[in-house]
């Protein structure tokens, strides 16, 4: 999302020169999930203060971005970032911008359930697995409704 050539391929965005970056959409019942957990889930999985880059991925592509549908969703975002730099979360300033979202280009099929199905593969083991164990300790309660 959020970039300037229409139905990039995955390679094309990875590449780092279509303007895209890559996201999830997420569709959400709010009578469910809170849009503000959601952000706070956001901010637990990646690194807000690096440019262009998470971690060892580096290019546009990995900037942190939150592509918002809507004024209140805009107004919740940069709240959310506001509130976390007056805790000083991070001992650099939050870069994580927020745009209104445009199109969304799904990566592929292959893409889908990747984690799931390559718990295996090293960047699966090392680097997303302990998102996604960190996310179950901080947020196991609301994991288990």
């Amino acid at each position: 999302m959020g970039g300037h050539v229409r139905h990039p391929s995955y390679r094309e965005v990875c590449n780092g020169t279509t303007g895209h970056a890559e996201v999830v959409q997420i569709d959400f019942d709010e009578s469910e999930i809170s849009y503000d957990d959601l952000l706070d889930v956001f901010f637990t999985i990646h690194d807000p203060t690096q440019l262009n880059r998470q971690g060892n991925d580096v290019g546009p592509q990995y900037r942190s971005a939150i592509f918002h549908h809507d004024d209140d969703q805009r107004r919740e975002a940069i709240d959310k970032i506001a509130e976390l730099e007056r805790e000083g979360r991070w001992d650099a300033p939050i870069v994580t911008e927020v745009v209104p979202a445009g199109e969304f280009f799904p990566a592929g099929v292959e893409h889908e359930e990747y984690y799931a199905r390559n718990q295996e593969q090293p960047y699966c083991a090392f680097v997303i697995a302990p998102k996604v164990a960190k996310v179950r300790r901080q947020y196991l309660e609301r994991l288990r409704r």
